[in-house]
């Protein structure tokens, strides 16, 4: 506790220094009471060149990867931020250097084993060098080859350090300032230290590469890494080598005879499916993060970062893609207020008119006038202007869809995002009408019903101990109280026919599924006479409502 503490107040030190450094020294005044004499001088010459958001920038890369993780987390927010700060954060990089690591003495420590029992040779320079980890190539003693990702040693305690820094420097902006409150900084920092533990853990994305796995097993069009679990734990990452072609490398996808535009619908067409089939999608699919295998199959590599998202938002966002290709803005924002975490709107006539808006753009424009990024930003600045805040995984999937445009535009400039929602809406419209849809949405309404009856003798009791105890009292005088009745009598009539009408209509989707019993062609008889039945109920229940 004592040591977390000290690093703690190094990394403190540290951050004031080099805010002090880049000119914010003013800033450190005004969170110590306005009192500059009590900030330690700085030796490095002051850095006061540049805007301030410049500045800002300068100071993330310096304080090093957790800060510079968390600027490219809010690089993409503007619900959050002004624009100028925006476009500094998307500049952000690391400054990277290579650690020196003995491969083989962590192998053994990591998994107590000899590794010349499993490893035939293990190149000594890295491959890669990240943040968090180093990449090496190597080959199992069966020849294999493949890749092992070793995190670097002090990685995790600098990153928790730095999270609880971040943490303080949050209450402290949201004690001295409204800004924190209104910008849900508290919300937006937790969101992102969640993020960031799962991606500094090797386990976690060997658990999202086994997923991606499972869920693209019979594939055609993409292949997913294989693991080797043996070789893997929250240190060490090992995986198969893919021997593939940058997905930007036209000379060489061509040489092997693979297209370009073809490999370019295919990787937006797989990133789709990864949103909308499973609800679970690689968050950075940047170039550098797909590769080509020489038999086309698309690759995508580095699983550290993934979008998940709840299986209730899956289908109000599968609602929101059918609404927006049926240009209905009405629906469109119905469905974002559902997925918003919470909504102020001020006026919700012209929120309609905005989304309004962005259809009219989208269904007036060129392909060579329109993109995916253009759209995003309009709808963002719609958000924003509006009050919405969204979940985390809706600002990574607008980033998400922004990269794969760009990675498929630069081989195919005639890539159309808009046009690949088409066939996943015809898909869910079908998956709608499904019987087994039909099924559970029916079960789902006659629990809501059954809830709603059970609390009926409650507040029947409630009512008859009131007027046992003489303290029911009516306060309004009831007029033509057999007309009252009459309408009392239709209306449960009505509901009655409407359960049964529900009923028959669940029981009817269940036959149409079942092979056995006498058939109508491919139809079940039953299921047949089943859907006459219902829209028999249908035309009575429709006749006594009009009859009112």
């Amino acid at each position: 506790m004592f040591d977390k503490q000290q690093r703690k107040l190094k990394r403190s030190a540290r951050l004031i220094s080099v805010l002090s450094k880049y000119g914010f020294k003013d800033l450190l005044a005004r969170m110590n009471g306005g009192n500059k004499e009590e900030i330690p001088a700085n030796s490095d010459e002051v850095v006061s060149k540049g805007t301030v958001y410049e500045r800002i920038r300068l100071v993330l890369e310096e304080l090093g990867p957790t800060f510079v993780k968390l600027g490219q987390s809010f690089s993409n927010r503007e619900d959050l931020l002004p624009p100028e700060l925006l476009q500094e954060l998307q500049k952000l990089q690391d400054k990277v250097e290579t650690v020196e690591m003995n491969v083989e003495e962590i192998l053994e420590n990591e998994f107590s084993m000899s590794v010349k029992d499993h490893f035939a040779d293990i190149q000594k320079q890295p491959l890669a060098t990240a943040s968090i980890a180093q990449v090496y190539k190597a080959t199992l003693i069966d020849a294999t080859e493949v890749i092992l990702k070793i995190r670097k040693s002090d990685v995790q305690s600098v990153i928790e350090d730095d999270l609880l820094l971040i943490k303080d420097l949050e209450k402290l902006v949201s004690s001295y300032s409204e800004i924190g409150e209104k910008l849900n900084l508290k919300q937006a920092i937790s969101t992102f230290e969640k993020s960031l533990l799962e991606e500094v853990s090797l386990i976690n994305e060997k658990e999202n590469i086994l997923q991606f796995r499972r869920n693209f097993k019979n594939s055609k069009e993409t292949y997913v890494p294989k693991v080797y679990e043996e070789f893997s734990n929250n240190n060490v990452l090992c995986m198969e080598f893919i021997d593939g072609i940058k997905v930007t490398d036209t000379a060489s996808l061509l040489q092997y005879d693979i297209d370009p535009v073809n490999i370019s619908e295919t990787g937006l067409r797989l990133f789709v499916s990864q949103i909308l089939d499973y609800g679970f999608f690689h968050a950075d699919p940047h170039a550098g993060n797909i590769l080509v295998k020489k038999d086309g199959k698309v690759v995508f590599i580095d699983f550290g970062a993934v979008g998940k998202i709840p299986p209730n938002d899956k289908e109000v966002l599968e609602n929101l893609i059918v609404s927006f290709v049926a240009k209905n803005p009405h629906k469109i924002v119905r469905y974002l207020k559902k997925m918003a975490i919470s909504y102020e709107i001020p006026d919700e006539r012209r929120f309609e008119n905005d989304v309004e808006d962005i259809l009219n753009f989208v269904h007036s424009s060129s392909l060579k006038e329109i993109n995916a990024q253009v759209i995003i930003n309009k709808m963002k600045d719609v958000l924003k202007d509006n009050r919405l805040h969204m979940p985390d995984y809706f600002y990574l999937l607008f980033k998400g869809i922004s990269l794969i445009e760009g990675v498929g535009r630069t081989i195919n400039p005639d890539l159309d995002v808009v046009k690949s929602l088409h066939p996943y809406t015809k898909k869910i419209f079908t998956k709608k009408i499904s019987p087994k849809n039909i099924v559970k949405t029916g079960m789902d309404r006659m629990l809501m019903f059954t809830d709603s009856v059970d609390e009926i003798p409650k507040e029947l009791r409630s009512v008859l101990q009131k007027l046992d105890e003489n303290k029911f009292t009516v306060s309004s005088e009831i007029k033509n109280i057999e007309k009252t009745n009459q309408l009392i009598k239709s209306s449960i009539i009505n509901l009655i026919l409407a359960m049964i009408l529900g009923a028959n209509i669940i029981a009817t989707a269940i036959v149409f599924t079942s092979e056995s019993g006498p058939r109508i062609g491919e139809l079940s008889l039953v299921a047949v006479l089943g859907f006459i039945f219902s829209v028999f109920l249908v035309i009575v229940i429709l006749l006594r409502v009009t009859r009112k």
